[in-house]
């Protein structure tokens, strides 16, 4: 057809023309097939099998779902999922309109080891026939069920790729058997925690298919815990005359490597419960060895009838969120205690060692030999309708991102053989590519009299990014504004690739830091005293929340970043507004018995020297601080002794420190005395605190700080004893000494922990 085609072209540039026309048409056809076979989906199929894996598995499957022209989703059901006496808990699935691919029936009813065994050979019987027909590209398999470790055995044997998600964890029991194993199987890894993340670097995983990503149920918890309707969801489940934080959540699980010991805890707890006498919702047990007679001692105890019981299978994760986040205690052995109530500060009572080396916050209190009801009992006395800080150990509620971040990254085309990494990785973890290296990073908060400044703040220092507003003047619009600038910058940071640690608040005035509360503010910032910093920031945030003055501050970022880093004893000056400081001894920052250490600005130089914002006479702040020269300057320029050549202050003019310091380097006699005395005051208050605490260094910092350098290193000599006369003064280099500090709070405490 084509040389009949040709034959009818006479002339030869159309010939030329018909033969390039086709080759291009070829040439699109051939593109359009590599450009669809490049966009083919990655088909993800989840696995659940129990009512807990499922609130970490949907926030992962409703992403999947939400991105339908890059992935598609099959979903796989097994376990006690299809069993009506733990709630038929697929229907809950079907409920969050996610289509099931597949329900397999796997359990062998006994429900002891025997059981559990021949649970994991019947699900190994049925699913290959159910992998085969899917044909995934990724299974995503969660935990330490041993239902999940058929998943794994079975999906290893038939070459089709892992995604396990929360490996790296230690706790009690079988588990960790269970859940290092499929560790072994797996071959991309999602784990909660740094120190999780450590476990599967010495497991010999590589590093390059190991995301910290966090708990994936915290992306849920983190968003809905606040709703207007919790009242009406726990009158739902404990009547309507319970009360917020006047009710006990409790849930015991076998642990199969010691039945009878824990069997005779779930007793114990439950003559505890009933001796305490307040509303409790007890949980059923999961399917493990050990469960039905769990059951049948709690039906001998009447529990199912008792007034102040309510006895459930299952609960929805959003109502089960608003029952843990309001209790006034939770006890038990479930990892819910001390995985997702520490996001909510909820007190937590763990009984017995199947959490036992879970990392936690200090909201959970161990009971681990849990062998009399008055232990127990006493443990309820001690916990009951506390409240402790947030606790963010396991997520900051951005795990689905990352995780779908890692999905898209993951090249099908790659050998699909694991490899281990031997010997043991060097001691830097931090990984080479995009999506597994974060910044460990701060929120830094700077409360100023005339700003209110807040920056992401990276572990070496580096201002990521800075927000900065005017100081509104109430106080409710400055509380409201500084929660709207921290959310911001906690959602910005997600995109900027930083993860936020905590946050770290430098404010004026005294500071009580342990509970993060203003005890007396500075004029500059009215309406600021006895004000709790820390339970807002935490609450909205749900970050852990350190709070101090900015003059200690100043001291913690010289210490972190700056001249003092090294130096065991040191003293910084802050010569701004107004004089601060803070004094580092023993290489800690020094706060004293009523928080007002190093109040250097208020260290007296003259009995009869002018007043003093803080109400007295003669102290450093009245002669050297901005306040006081611009003081000065005013007085000058009114009394028109300020005046000098090469000077000019227009009319319309404010007169400010500056005006007074130039005026003195042009020769004006009554500036250049004004200063030489307020360097004098500021020398002398330096000797005074370098003969009480002898540091090693002074480090000046603030706008002052380049001139009073050499006047108060002059001071020094003359004035202070030999022994103190070499000590060293340095102007700090430090741009932002207020951020740098409020984040090195946040950056030294986190990393400490981690380590």
């Amino acid at each position: 057809m084509e040389k009949q085609l040709i034959s009818f072209c006479q002339n030869p540039h159309e010939i030329y023309y018909l033969t390039m026309q086709r080759c291009r048409e070829t040439m699109e056809r051939k593109n359009t097939a590599e450009i669809n076979q490049c966009k083919r989906k990655v088909r993800v199929c989840v696995a659940t099998c129990n009512r807990a894996d499922y609130s970490k598995l949907a926030p992962i499957m409703f992403g999947i779902k939400n991105n339908p022209e890059e992935f598609e989703l099959e979903v796989v059901v097994l376990g006690s999922h299809l069993i009506d006496d733990y709630g038929n808990t697929f229907r809950m699935i079907e409920q969050d309109d996610f289509d099931i691919g597949s329900k397999l029936h796997t359990i062998v009813r006994g429900e002891d080891e025997a059981a559990m065994v021949e649970s994991v050979g019947l699900a190994l019987v049925k699913l290959p026939d159910v992998l085969q027909r899917l044909s995934p590209d990724i299974l995503v398999i969660h935990g330490d069920r041993f239902d999940a470790l058929a998943l794994a055995t079975a999906a290893a044997l038939m070459n089709i790729r892992i995604l396990h998600v929360e490996g790296g964890e230690v706790s009690g029991t079988i588990d960790d058997s269970i859940r290092h194993a499929i560790t072994k199987l797996a071959h991309y890894h999602a784990c909660c925690t740094r120190r999780a993340e450590q476990h599967l670097i010495a497991m010999c995983e590589d590093h390059s298919r190991i995301l910290l990503a966090g708990c994936p149920s915290y992306d849920k918890l983190l968003s809905n815990n606040h709703r207007d309707d919790y009242m009406d969801i726990i009158r739902s489940w404990l009547g309507d005359k319970v009360q917020e934080s006047d009710y006990i959540v409790a849930l015991q699980h076998p642990v199969t490597t010691d039945i009878q010991n824990s069997i005779k805890i779930y007793g114990l707890m439950l003559d505890a419960l009933i001796s305490f006498n307040k509303k409790t919702l007890i949980l059923f047990p999961n399917i493990d060895a050990g469960s039905k007679e769990m059951v049948r001692v709690m039906r001998k105890k009447g529990i199912e009838q008792h007034p102040n019981f309510k006895a459930v299978k299952h609960i929805p994760f959003d109502h089960f969120i608003q029952l843990v986040s309001h209790a006034g205690c939770m006890i038990g052995n479930s990892s819910c205690g001390v995985r997702e109530a520490g996001a909510f500060g909820t007190p937590v009572i763990n009984l017995g060692s199947r959490q036992t080396g879970r990392e936690t916050g200090e909201n959970v209190l161990h009971v681990r030999d849990a062998d009399t009801q008055d232990k127990i009992y006493h443990s309820l006395e001690l916990q009951f309708g506390k409240r402790y800080p947030c606790s963010k150990i396991y997520g900051d509620g951005n795990a689905v991102p990352r995780i779908l971040k890692f999905l898209r990254t993951i090249d099908l085309n790659e050998p699909l053989q694991k490899t281990f990494c031997f010997p043991s990785v060097k001691e830097c973890i931090s990984q080479d590519i995009d999506h597994i290296l974060e910044t460990q990073s701060a929120l830094a908060v700077d409360l100023g009299g005339t700003n209110l400044r807040v920056a992401i703040v990276g572990m070496r220092g580096k201002i990521v990014k800075k927000y900065t507003q005017p100081n509104p003047k109430t106080f409710e619009a400055r509380m409201q504004l500084m929660l709207k600038m921290c959310a911001d910058a906690t959602r910005d940071a997600v995109s900027l690739n930083c993860r936020i640690l905590g946050v770290g608040v430098s404010t004026g005035g005294r500071v009580n830091p342990q509970e993060g509360v203003v005890l007396h503010s500075t004029k500059l910032i009215q309406e600021w005293s006895s004000v709790d910093l820390r339970t807002p920031l935490s609450d909205a945030l749900h970050l852990p929340v350190w709070v101090d003055n900015d003059g200690n501050c100043a001291a913690l970022a010289e210490k972190k970043f700056g001249h003092g880093k090294g130096v065991e004893n040191f003293v910084t000056v802050i010569t701004g507004t107004g004089i601060g400081g803070g004094i580092i001894q023993n290489n800690e920052l020094i706060h004293g018995t009523t928080f007002c250490a190093a109040e250097l600005g208020h260290i007296i130089v003259s009995l009869d020297g002018p007043e003093c914002s803080c109400g007295s006479r003669g102290c450093i702040e009245a002669y050297a601080s901005g306040n006081a020269l611009q003081r000065e300057a005013k007085r000058l320029h009114d009394e028109d002794l300020l005046k000098v050549e090469g000077l000019n202050i227009k009319q319309a003019e404010p007169i400010t420190a500056i005006h007074l310091i130039n005026a003195a380097r042009l020769g004006n006699n009554s500036a250049d005395a004004v200063l030489n005395k307020a360097s004098t005051a500021l020398g002398m208050g330096i000797v005074n605190i370098l003969h009480i605490v002898n540091p090693t260094l002074v480090i000046l910092s603030g706008v002052l700080a380049s001139y009073y350098h050499a006047p108060v290193q002059r001071i020094i000599s003359e004035r202070a004893l030999q022994s103190a006369q070499n000590i060293k003064v340095l102007t700090s280099e430090l741009e932002e000494p207020a951020l740098l500090g409020a984040a090195s709070m946040v950056l030294d405490y986190t990393t400490r922990r981690l380590l």
